[in-house]
């Protein structure tokens, strides 16, 4: 049975068949009363362990019951259940991804389209480069100088804050964006790939107003960050602070990246903010292949991997 078919079916032993308010609360306090029936069960199953022998028949009895009441609300409110599940497996799959065969969360796939392939090489974000930052103080302000194989690039940043709080070293969440979402017009703008060959590309999706927007998340991400130990043992972000960042690019391309992507890419540069932050400064390298960034110390870089080809 699908659901479209339970609800119709659901609908003709509805006994409160108003279409007022009464019509529509009825349904919604049976929800909630039937979740409370499931609990009190659950309590005499902790209460009473194996001796409680009808605990799964009971907990089938109720879990139908919520469903008769969701399929009702659904109903009172014009809503179709079919679509209503759909809908909420589509908004769980671009959240969470789906598990393995062993019950482990599969990892975001790598490898994927970049929205740069069709461009000329010169055009497209390097697939693989690596960022210095050199941290320098004038009296009391603390400045950050980023470069290239050597070159500056971008302007010298301060936190432009009344205290030390590291936000000087934010060009790395741009970095990561670039890295795991294959998309950051601040990192095009600063290594001088925007898409030019194509007009309107290079207007709407590399600039100003694209900048300001990747400019406008990350301080409403370094927001709540600040508020949760700059992310630092934290295992999952706020829900509504990943679809507020979805409603911000939902006109442009990066709308395609799932809840999940925007996630593992707000992790992955936090962890290598926090390591840039405490040694104040060092060398971020970035593959949109491998879809990875990672830091390198100031002096270890020297002998590792030197400026990473384009």
């Amino acid at each position: 049975m699908d659901f479209r078919v339970y609800q119709t079916e659901a609908v003709r032993t509805d006994q409160v068949v108003q279409d007022d308010e009464k019509g529509k609360l009825v349904p919604l306090l049976g929800l909630a009363g039937e979740v409370g029936t499931l609990l009190s069960e659950y309590k005499k199953f902790m209460r009473d362990g194996s001796a409680h022998e009808r605990f799964d028949e009971q907990v089938a009895e109720e879990l139908g019951d919520l469903l008769w009441y969701v399929a009702n609300v659904a109903s009172k409110f014009g809503l179709d259940l079919n679509d209503v599940a759909e809908a909420n497996l589509k908004k769980t799959r671009d959240r969470w991804p789906e598990r393995g065969r062993e019950g482990k969360p599969a990892s975001v796939e790598t490898n994927v389209k970049l929205f740069d392939e069709k461009f000329p090489t010169e055009q497209q974000i390097p697939r693989e480069f690596a960022i210095q930052f050199n941290e320098q103080s004038e009296g009391q302000a603390l400045r950050v100088i980023i470069s290239r194989d050597g070159q500056q690039v971008g302007n010298t940043l301060t936190d432009n804050a009344h205290e030390d709080d590291g936000y000087r070293f934010h060009d790395v969440f741009h970095l990561s964006y670039a890295a795991i979402l294959g998309w950051s017009p601040i990192v095009r703008k600063l290594l001088g790939v925007k898409r030019k060959a194509a007009p309107e590309i290079d207007e709407v999706e590399d600039g100003a107003r694209a900048r300001i927007i990747e400019e406008l998340i990350s301080q409403l991400v370094y927001t709540y960050a600040r508020e949760h130990k700059y992310l630092d043992g934290v295992g999952s972000l706020d829900y509504h602070l990943l679809k507020t960042i979805h409603s911000l690019v939902a006109d442009r391309e990066v709308k395609a990246s799932s809840l999940a992507e925007w996630e593992q890419a707000i992790f992955a540069g936090y962890e290598v903010w926090r390591q840039v932050r405490e040694h104040r400064g060092g060398t971020v390298k970035v593959n949109l292949r491998e879809r990875q960034i990672s830091f390198v110390g100031p002096r270890d870089y020297a002998t590792s991997q030197r400026g990473v080809g384009a």
